[in-house]
């Protein structure tokens, strides 16, 4: 059956344009009729520094790529990030009000202090209702350190198995059978097996891992897709509002097309191939939460070929909808102006029970120092109601 038919008919039957045929996974990717620019208004709110907070700044050194929890106090919010771009000693920070404040440096095991890469942090739930956060820390071999007590105690960083890859576990998502998890990540061949190296001619390889026991143990990693045309790597993961459907946003790692998107109908068992979205959805690191009125707000660097905020710290505002119809949204906001041609923004979204967004991530804030950790505070009406004064920005 002729391609575009068979969209039509997928799109009629499901109202989601994803699920229409598409090359193999390994195929090249089709020519694109996605714009490198977008028209959706963008909201600044740089300049609003009583919305913004330092989490942690060291003179000289270079701190980065913080993630967060927020435990069901609804306000108690744990950090860990590492001290180096990309890797380093891990250090841990918790807030007990909602982001508005910061801890000192919490003790951490020995282990941390071993770390390669960037630590990705989450909350869990097993079969028994029993919760936990839990962390990961990348490369060979991917490691994992759990606590029991809410994180006022954890464990030292243990490897799951034989394996490895770039920004282990950089989103997770609860699967409908109580306990079970699914977690994915990416390798470029140098860190999945010991010894590895970098693939020549150049490819990265997305994986998906599961766990059954509530983040506790971790299945072998099985291939999702590998792509060598586009760098598709640092899946986020948002489900959709009715449930039924999960949709993964990948960076576009080199800079050649937009940030591309895949779904699955059947809980991770199976995905549809790789299509590119919107150019106002184009980033590095996305990560996404619902807020109250069911829109998604997406936190990302900004790596869109044609942007006005390029290199910056920026959010998406639309719905699910436009996400897997190929729509541009609604609009985006620049969280803060990065002082570098691109290094920022590993962010980490929490909601708080009023509808305030705690966004946590790190960048160059201030001309020729080095980066550090930031916490941006607001509630959506803020944006709604500067969106309504702006006009499109022009590609």
């Amino acid at each position: 059956m002729n391609s575009r038919i068979l969209t039509v008919l997928v799109v009629m039957t499901t109202g989601v344009v994803v699920a229409a045929a598409r090359p193999g996974k390994n195929a090249p990717a089709t020519k694109s009729a996605m714009p490198r620019g977008y028209t959706i208004p963008v909201i600044d709110l740089d300049s609003r520094k009583d919305l913004q907070v330092v989490v942690d700044r060291e003179k000289g050194q270079y701190l980065g790529h913080p993630t967060t929890v927020l435990l069901e106090d609804g306000k108690t919010m744990i950090a860990v990030y590492p001290k180096g771009h990309g890797r380093g000693p891990i250090v841990m920070k918790r807030s007990r009000d909602g982001g508005a404040t910061w801890s000192k440096r919490l003790k951490t095991p020995k282990s941390w202090a071993t770390s390669l890469e960037v630590p990705c942090i989450h909350r869990v739930v097993d079969a028994g209702g029993v919760k936990r956060p839990i962390m990961f820390s990348g490369l060979y071999p991917a490691r994992l350190a759990v606590s029991q007590d809410d994180g006022k105690t954890w464990g030292q960083l243990k490897p799951m198995g034989k394996w490895g890859g770039i920004v282990v576990m950089g989103d997770m998502i609860a699967l409908k059978t109580k306990g079970r998890y699914m977690a994915m990540f990416h390798d470029d061949g140098r860190f999945f097996a010991k010894g590895g190296k970098r693939h020549n001619p150049r490819r990265m390889t997305v994986y998906k891992t599961f766990s059954s026991d509530g983040g506790l143990t971790w299945s072998v990693p099985e291939t999702v897709f590998v792509r060598s045309d586009v760098g598709l790597c640092e899946p986020g993961i948002v489900r959709s509002p009715d449930g039924k459907q999960i949709a993964v946003l990948f960076r576009e790692n080199y800079r050649v097309r937009n940030s591309h998107l895949i779904v699955s109908n059947d809980e991770g068992k199976t995905f549809s191939d790789p299509v590119e979205l919107p150019a106002a959805l184009t980033g590095d690191r996305h990560q996404a939460i619902y807020l109250p009125d069911g829109r998604l707000f997406i936190s990302f660097r900004d790596t869109t070929l044609k942007s006005p905020t390029k290199g910056d710290w920026v959010a998406w505002v639309g719905t699910y909808d436009d996400i897997v119809n190929g729509r541009q949204g609604q609009y985006r906001i620049r969280l803060r102006d990065n002082k570098h041609r691109w290094d920022c923004a590993y962010p980490a979204p929490e909601l708080l029970p009023d509808g305030t967004i705690v966004v946590t991530t790190y960048g160059h804030w201030d001309q020729g120092k080095k980066p550090y950790i930031l916490t941006v505070r607001f509630k959506i009406s803020l944006t709604d109601a500067m969106a309504k004064k702006k006009r499109p920005t022009m590609p």
